[in-house]
């Protein structure tokens, strides 16, 4: 039980503090989707959904389709973005389900469409500690 807490605690620290991205810092071209921040909430637990939020910015309100994510370089996961909310910055939300248990680097990115195509956002990355349930 002991090492089960200290692995949840190690976890959540980590996601505080190690929160990295490759935001670019020029200015947003027409209809372009920024991620600024990702955030997941709770404690992650194998086999259960998860919340995630992604802070972004963006030029106009594009249509934000998904949103893809790996766990340190396993295959790319795609999944429908639960909510967006265009603002500044705008939020948007979805679930993630992990597999297994251990240290990982989730990233993600989005997909979106500008002026009728699809394009890739950039990326954003969390380290993160899944637990057993």
């Amino acid at each position: 039980m002991r090492s089960v807490f200290k692995l949840l605690a190690g976890g959540v620290f980590l996601m505080f503090i190690s929160s990295c991205s490759t935001v670019p810092t020029g200015p947003l071209q027409t209809g372009e989707l920024r991620l600024l921040k990702i955030q997941v909430e709770g404690d992650l637990l194998v086999n259960i959904a998860s919340k995630v939020r992604i802070q972004f910015d963006s030029d106009g309100k594009p249509e934000i389709r998904r949103v893809c994510s790996t766990w340190s370089g396993d295959e790319r996961s795609c999944v429908k973005v639960t909510k967006v909310e265009h603002g500044s910055p705008g939020e948007l939300m979805f679930w993630i389900t992990p597999r297994r248990q251990g240290n990982f680097v989730l990233e993600c990115y989005a997909e979106y469409t500008r002026e009728g195509k699809a394009y890739p956002s950039n990326k954003l990355a969390v380290q993160a500690s899944v637990a057993p349930f």
